[in-house]
């Protein structure tokens, strides 16, 4: 799957110089990073690395001690979320975060409403069909399975329309027939939806990612294509275990 931009392009998301400490701990510790339009980008890394507490910065969730957080070259480093939810970064969690007394139509139908979009029940209904839960829509959230919980949260950041879904553990607890899935629905959201996937399952991201960057403590140790991944000796001694 090939990005759909070039080297010239501007990035939809630039970090420079990102930072973030707690305490003696450099969580992100001056990232430099590019993410363009139409690339499934993948952020792996050994526990610790920094990945949930990076893709937080991006989404506002957590503040930069210093550095520029860059959309399409606006800067939104001191933006709260919902203004960068606004903008178009949508941030699924890595432990599932829904309404679970709510109705799966309710619980998208809150996400298509908050972005102030009209003909709210075909909307809210075209995000679950997207993600494969047409039928479900009056089941109580609660009572899911694992795996469809997890759609319903996908379908929640769909609702949005975001011109960047940040996935962070999206495969964590689903079984293999589920995994397929997942990555079938993945590849379906571009080239309308940057997606960019924090992910330990390394089949997965194999398969879906065109450009993988590699944190480890704090820092960005390698960048590229799965090839030059797979290939690069610091990340076979730091993550991949070779």
């Amino acid at each position: 799957m090939a990005a759909l931009t070039t080297p010239q392009t501007p990035p939809l998301i630039e970090t420079r110089g990102l930072t973030l400490h707690f305490g003696g701990l450099r969580a992100v510790d001056g990232v430099d990073f590019r993410l363009d339009a139409g690339d499934i980008h993948a952020l792996i890394g050994p526990n610790g690395a920094g990945k949930t507490t990076f893709v937080s910065l991006l989404a506002g969730r957590r503040m930069a001690q210093s550095g520029t957080i860059l959309l399409a070259g606006e800067d939104i480093t001191r933006l709260p979320a919902h203004v960068r939810v606004r903008k178009g970064i949508a941030y699924t969690f890595q432990i599932t975060s829904i309404f679970p007394r709510l109705t799966v139509f309710d619980n998208v139908a809150l996400a298509v409403q908050s972005h102030g979009a009209r003909d709210l029940a075909a909307k809210t209904r075209a995000a679950l069909a997207r993600v494969g839960l047409q039928g479900l829509e009056e089941q109580e959230a609660q009572t899911l399975s694992y795996g469809h919980q997890r759609l319903l949260e996908l379908a929640l950041g769909l609702a949005l329309k975001p011109r960047v879904l940040i996935l962070d553990e999206p495969t964590q607890g689903l079984a293999a027939s589920e995994i397929d899935g997942f990555k079938r629905l993945v590849e379906g959201l571009v080239p309308d939806t940057t997606v960019l996937l924090i992910e330990h399952n390394m089949d997965v991201v194999m398969d879906l990612a065109t450009r993988i960057t590699v944190l480890n403590s704090g820092q960005v140790l390698a960048t590229g294509t799965p090839g030059d991944i797979r290939a690069n000796p610091l990340v076979q001694e730091a993550y991949l275990g070779a």
